[in-house]
């Protein structure tokens, strides 16, 4: 290859999308090498390198990831010609921001058709995807598998990327049992997500070779399910497509990439959590999904919250975790730890800011907007190790946990806690079913 033949590129991500896209798209192109990656968003990717075990055989030393900071420089320093950005849940000026950045520097700015990157499958594929991320895709999830299952129906899930360990040891994993998580070293974030699943039962599968992972999971499963992240387009080419909007956040589905693009391709798009939300934002959510997407099925969804024991909190001063990247990158100011607090009649909600320490300060500093709330941040040991001291040193009687997962198995925690868990109500509960079950209802025999 010479410079006049090829295309010197960057590929702007997250340790997520960045990967599939140069998988599926960027890989075996004889007119374009990949200079590096950039990583933004996650804790300590940048530094690493792309393996050249997955990365093919055009690329023997691997390709290096480096801090988005750095766009610039790299640009200038590959002679590189043409930048795609490839992560989510982001605001449209933020995109045109860095869109600018690039052009300055001399090179083109694009980013990949949703279809362009789509896998398609043997199997029938439903896909859960959102405008922003915190809309409640796990929840979602969760009842469709349950759907499914009342359908007699084995489910494969296959959750959005999150390799923040080795990437080589995490091409293709899959976890049918609690044990799993353990064995291949998951992260709070990745047990977050994975856990649910296995403890309903379902065998979930995340890694980085989403050919390898979607054609392992149709070994075993009646109908794929992609439980997506952020608020990412779907990996695999679906043939019921949902999205999921926030009415705490009206307006962001118009206004957040690529969560429009989500509202654009739903067939089913559910506007959760209406039980907490004003009037007014639900209808302006409803107005702009209609305006975007006038075909598509609307269902409206309660996100009721239960606490496990709510003595452990009711007229005590509280300490709440949530889930991390709801409220960081998600923007969100709440959760349902929060909600549940209230509803419960907590004497005080304690502010974590003063306790915090390390990466956890660092967060409250990054995400000014988060204030009375505790991000459950966890992306390696030393994160893990920071966010277990700032719970222990906060002056309070009492820990709500908001997060997917209980944290209390995975901390040692100094004080008495109690989880709060939250499900997916319809306010139809026939339209959810009557869709699934036009896409695999008479196309499906169960195993």
């Amino acid at each position: 290859m010479t410079s006049s033949e090829t295309t010197k590129m960057i590929i702007m991500g997250a340790a997520g999308r960045d990967f599939h896209d140069f998988n599926v798209f960027w890989k075996d192109r004889d007119d374009v090498e990949i200079a590096c990656f950039t990583a933004t968003q996650i804790p300590d990717i940048h530094g690493r390198v792309y393996p050249a075990e997955l990365s093919g055989p055009k690329y023997p030393q691997g390709i290096p990831i480096h801090a988005e900071e750095d766009l610039e420089r790299l640009i200038a320093q590959h002679n590189v010609t043409k930048v795609a950005l490839a992560y989510s849940d982001l605001p449209y000026d933020y995109v045109m921001h860095q869109a600018s950045r690039v052009n300055a520097a001399g090179a083109e700015f694009c980013f990949l058709g949703a279809q362009q990157t789509m896998l398609p499958s043997t199997k029938p594929v439903i896909a859960v995807c959102a405008v922003r991320t915190g809309c409640g895709k796990s929840q979602v999830s969760r009842r469709v598998t349950q759907i499914l299952k009342d359908m007699g129906l084995k489910i494969g899930a296959a959750r959005h990327p999150m390799p923040y360990g080795d990437l080589s040891a995490q091409r293709c994993q899959r976890f049918a049992e609690l044990p799993d998580l353990d064995k291949h070293e998951c992260t709070i974030e990745e047990r977050e997500e994975y856990e649910p699943h296995i403890v309903a039962g379902n065998v979930i599968f995340a890694g980085v070779d989403y050919e390898m992972i979607l054609r392992e999971a149709e070994k075993e499963a009646d109908v794929i399910l992609w439980d997506g992240g952020n608020n990412d387009t779907s990996f695999f080419k679906p043939d019921l497509y949902i999205t999921i909007a926030d009415p705490h956040r009206p307006g962001h589905e118009v206004s957040y990439y690529p969560g429009e693009t989500n509202v654009r391709l739903a067939d089913v798009i559910i506007i959760n959590k209406v039980d907490t939300a004003d009037q007014k934002d639900i209808d302006t959510v409803v107005g702009n999904v209609q305006q975007l997407n006038p075909s598509a099925t609307i269902i409206h969804a309660n996100s009721p919250c239960t606490v496990e024991d709510a003595s452990v909190i009711k007229g005590k001063r509280v300490l709440v975790v949530e889930d991390g990247p709801t409220l960081t990158h998600g923007e969100m100011t709440f959760g349902a730890g929060h909600v549940a607090a209230k509803n419960v009649g907590v004497a005080e909600i304690v502010d974590p800011r003063p306790y915090a320490v390390g990466t956890i300060k660092s967060t409250f500093e990054k995400y000014s907007h988060v204030t009375e709330i505790l991000p459950a941040m966890g992306y390696g040991d030393k994160q893990m190790k920071e966010l277990e001291e700032t719970i222990n040193a906060t002056d309070c009687d009492a820990v709500i946990i908001g997060t997917p997962i209980d944290l209390g198995k995975l901390l040692n925690i100094n004080k008495p806690t109690t989880r709060v868990r939250y499900e997916l109500e319809e306010l139809d509960g026939d339209l959810l079913p009557k869709a699934i079950e036009k896409v695999v209802g008479s196309n499906v025999v169960a195993s």
